[in-house]
């Protein structure tokens, strides 16, 4: 592996972990998206139990379990596709080096795809916490007070966002694992193909987390919320 290699290798790990330590960060001084939705989901809970009828609710939820569903079922095929490079044999390692740009040996060639592996990876292991945590919101919405009940309606609710935003936070880590594979599989085309795919995708993400029209717009709605 030449120097170069490791650089690009290092900086995509030091994205890939440090991402979220560092969107902490900035969210402290700027404020961010997914902070800005932990008020929103916080409020939703809240209203939750104020409602007689909880159709809307039951419907969002079930919205929100099959996208995390789907999401996982894709990640799980593409781990499947790439483990099937990876251990394919002589014939599938092959085809890699056909698209390569660099003459790399084949321990490389497996080192670059076994990086793409751990990412998809990980972002498996984060949609399936965050089915958990979903079934688990879903059993207290089911268990929320009715109406004439003597129950402190806000301390429930906020105790159900406690279980939501987690939830929900897993589900944008594993969205998350797709653009750092994408990047990760960029090192199939050299290193520089490596270093130039994770600082797009780390400007990327933090644009749509602080600056982008949805991230305003919800900060307006926080807002609101908040008064």
């Amino acid at each position: 592996m030449m120097m170069l290699d490791w650089i690009a290798l290092g900086v995509f790990l030091l994205v890939w972990v440090g991402y979220d330590p560092l969107l902490g960060a900035i969210a402290r001084q700027a404020g961010s998206l997914n902070n800005d939705m932990l008020v929103v989901r916080d409020a939703w809970m809240r209203a939750m139990t104020v409602r007689q009828l909880r159709l809307v609710d039951s419907q969002l939820m079930g919205h929100t379990i099959h996208s995390a569903s789907f999401f996982a079922s894709t990640n799980l095929i593409l781990i499947a596709a790439v483990a099937g490079v990876l251990f394919g044999g002589e014939n599938a390692i092959r085809g890699i080096m056909a698209i390569s740009h660099e003459a790399s040996p084949v321990r490389m060639l497996e080192g670059k795809l076994a990086l793409v592996l751990l990412t998809l990876a990980r972002g498996l292991l984060d949609f399936v916490w965050a089915l958990r945590q979903l079934n688990y919101t879903v059993a207290l919405i089911g268990a929320a007070p009715e109406i004439g009940d003597d129950v402190d309606r806000d301390a429930f609710g906020a105790a159900v966002g406690k279980v939501l935003n987690p939830a929900l936070s897993s589900f944008n880590r594993g969205v998350r694992g797709y653009y750092f594979a994408l990047a990760a599989a960029a090192w199939l085309f050299g290193s520089i193909w490596l270093l130039l795919s994770v600082v797009s995708v780390m400007a990327l993400l933090l644009w749509r987390q602080s600056a982008s029209p949805a991230a305003q717009a919800v900060r307006a709605a926080r807002r609101m919320l908040e008064r």
